[in-house]
């Protein structure tokens, strides 16, 4: 799969897709109206982006116009990760984990939950 980088209002609208679809301009914007106060000119030039770059499709043979989601979450979040650890952390999941850890936020499940993930690692990961 080539790869898509989203924005963080994309993610935003790929978020409601992939959680159901199809949806219309029209359910986009009252599902995000309190999080963003996008209007519907806003959500209509996101969705011509994403079209743009192969996320979503858009249906126009029923009455209103239906998007739906063409990747999967799954697709884009490595990248995404990877893209995220690169500007901000110089590729160092080290100094990530050192920054969750100084601003003192981390629960104790959260502490446990780490843990497991990162002892499954050990065990399946590389010398």
């Amino acid at each position: 799969m080539e790869h898509i980088t989203l924005s963080d209002g994309e993610w935003k609208i790929m978020k409601l897709l992939w959680a159901q679809s199809p949806h219309t301009v029209g359910e986009i914007v009252k599902a995000l109206e309190g999080e963003t106060g996008w209007t519907k000119p806003t959500i209509f030039v996101m969705l011509k982006r994403l079209i743009a770059k192969g996320a979503v499709r858009m249906d126009d043979s029923g009455k209103l116009q239906e998007y739906y989601p063409l990747i999967q979450r799954e697709d884009v979040v490595p990248q995404e990760v990877d893209s995220f650890l690169s500007r901000v952390f110089d590729g160092s999941v080290r100094m990530m984990i050192s920054a969750l850890t100084d601003r003192k936020t981390l629960t104790k499940k959260d502490i446990a939950e780490l843990r497991q993930i990162l002892d499954a690692a050990e065990q399946n990961g590389k010398e």
